[in-house]
């Protein structure tokens, strides 16, 4: 045994007050490039997760750490690489350092990689990784029992609900409590989040930064070393590659897009891919943020700056000089984390808006209830939970997935948010996205390459809970029923069917909304596994009140929209 420790960190755990750094004598960060070449991932994501890796290294540098940074085609031989040179620098003698590593959230990752470590002579210590609010052993002392597992027709043996869960981590961490009880006196706050935006109104400008040149050299390597897929020009890219912009953003989005980001987070507005979301996912996910920070950052301002539930209209702060973001502007080249050079009318106000307690709510669930929900209920259920098919869904996806050219509306749309930037907030991702490819017919696991190979945010461990327990219904373990739905919700929730040549008040004939018939479709097909699930109870009363004649007429529709789709003509 080696009396030196190199803390060893990957690619997503990017943040430089980590407590596994205190005791280190040196780092090890491997920028391993191997996947990247086996699919075609987004370039901008690709830009993102390998400039920001770089940044890292500078700053570990800055602040006094010995760094080794190695590029590799894989792991294992940047291990080779580093052992090679920790050998030269003790001639040979004394064993390999020993190395210490965050728990990889990725299924099997950390037994693989103290695999690898192992066979080059070293030892690998695997810790709790600090960059999530629970543990492995929260969990199971939460869930009790026997870990999930998920049978080869897609049903689990258990299941487990968020809700019980976000309840269960609020009050063991205090966050938005009062004496033991929610503050407001409810835990869930979702039916005042679902407004959709009058007209003419406009969200508060997105932050931007400017990319500096590290991230302009690693685009340019990005764009020669790998076949990638959507937009490749820097000009759209915006993406903090630093823990200091990304901290940038999560104060610009506490400060003026959270008294928003409540009422109108499942709202869809054309032209408008960034609404008034955080966009902080990407940095949190990478590590650049620890996810602590956002959450007590929004508990903060509603402690100072909280009102009742819906108890400011955003509206009363909206028009042009608010500044508006859209495809066209979000790459707009500031460099100060402001969305235009003097940052918009609220950017410089003293009297930021206040935050409703939807608001604050809204966004604490999506980060101690949901990311730290699906993280545990990706471990309990991998493997099977990869290639949970439980309505055994094989089309493949249609090209409009990939090139974004369809007559739908919403579809393109959405499409067209993550072609450009690697992004499309979670309405769009589990009502457009996820429901069309699942009443469609899509292979979950299609669907779910799909997304990760696209989204600047995406690893396997977010990816495949969401998109194929939830967005799928592949399997049963978290979702008591499926997320479908018809045209209606995105006309209720979008602006998009105002524009758009189908017809949403059509469910059958040419030019009705391809959502309708697909919608009933999809419940007739599946109905002996779906026909008494949770909650399908309505749906299947309005199945039952279909005619044979009318059946005819959304078998034929429905058979016709999957025909154009497949052909790339919808």
């Amino acid at each position: 045994m080696s009396d030196r420790t190199t803390c060893w960190l990957l690619g997503d755990q990017l943040n430089p007050d980590l407590d596994v750094l205190d005791d280190a004598d040196d780092v090890l960060l491997i920028e391993a490039h191997g996947f990247a070449d086996r699919k075609p991932y987004h370039a901008h994501k690709l830009t993102l997760v390998f400039s920001a890796m770089r940044h890292f290294r500078d700053e570990l540098r800055e602040r006094g750490h010995d760094v080794t940074y190695v590029r590799a085609a894989s792991f294992g031989e940047g291990l080779d690489e580093f052992f090679a040179e920790r050998s030269a620098e003790t001639g040979g003698d004394g064993d390999a350092s020993d190395l210490r590593l965050m728990r990889p959230a990725s299924h099997g990752a950390g037994d693989r990689l103290r695999e690898l470590v192992a066979e080059r002579g070293g030892t690998l210590e695997l810790v709790d990784n600090e960059l999530f609010w629970t543990t492995p052993a929260d969990w199971r002392s939460w869930a009790g029992g026997e870990e999930a597992e998920i049978g080869p027709d897609g049903a689990a043996d258990r299941s487990y609900r968020q809700e019980n869960w976000y309840r269960h981590v609020r009050r063991e961490t205090g966050v938005l409590m009062d004496d033991g009880d929610p503050v407001g006196g409810e835990w869930n706050y979702d039916d005042a989040n679902q407004e959709t935006p009058p007209d003419g109104w406009e969200p508060p400008a997105r932050p931007t930064f400017e990319p500096d040149d590290l991230t302009r050299e690693t685009h340019a390597w990005v764009r020669e070393r790998f076949d990638t897929w959507g937009n490749d020009s820097l000009d759209g890219f915006a993406w903090p590659v630093t823990r200091e912009d990304a901290l940038k953003a999560l104060d610009r989005f506490v400060r003026e897009g959270l008294p928003a980001f409540g009422r109108y987070q499942d709202a869809m507005v054309g032209g408008e891919p960034f609404c008034s979301h955080s966009l902080c996912s990407p940095a949190i996910n990478l590590g650049l943020l620890d996810p602590h920070e956002p959450v007590r950052a929004v508990e903060r301002a509603y402690e100072e700056r909280g009102v009742e539930p819906g108890g400011y209209d955003p509206t009363e702060r909206g028009g042009a000089d608010a500044g508006a973001t859209s495809l066209d502007e979000f790459g707009d080249g500031a460099t100060d984390g402001r969305g235009s050079e003097d940052g918009g009318a609220d950017a410089s106000a003293d009297d930021p808006a206040p935050v409703p307690l939807n608001a604050a709510e809204g966004f604490i669930r999506q980060v101690i209830g949901w990311r730290e929900f699906v993280r545990h209920v990706y471990r309990e259920a991998m493997p099977e939970l990869a290639d949970a098919n439980r309505l055994e869904q094989e089309r493949a996806l249609p090209p409009a997935y990939w090139d974004g050219e369809t007559d739908m509306a919403c579809l393109s749309e959405a499409v067209g948010h993550v072609r450009e930037y690697g992004y499309a907030h979670h309405i769009e991702r589990l009502m457009v996205l996820s429901n069309f490819a699942l009443i469609y017919g899509a292979d979950p696991a299609d669907l779910n390459e799909w997304f990760h190979l696209g989204f600047v945010d995406a690893y396997h461990w977010v990816t495949t809970p969401n998109v194929v327990a939830m967005g799928s219904f592949g399997t049963d373990v978290l979702s008591s029923k499926p997320y479908a739905s018809s045209g209606s919700y995105v006309n209720r929730m979008s602006d998009h069917c105002a524009d758009c040549p189908y017809a949403v008040s059509r469910t059958t004939g040419e030019g009705a909304c391809p959502f309708n018939a697909l919608y009933w479709d999809f419940l007739k097909e599946n109905e002996e596994t779906l026909r008494g699930t949770g909650r399908m109870g309505l749906m299947y009363s309005h199945v039952d009140g279909k005619d044979d004649a009318e059946w005819a007429e959304i078998r034929e529709r429905a058979a016709r929209v999957r025909e154009l789709a497949a052909e790339g003509e919808l």
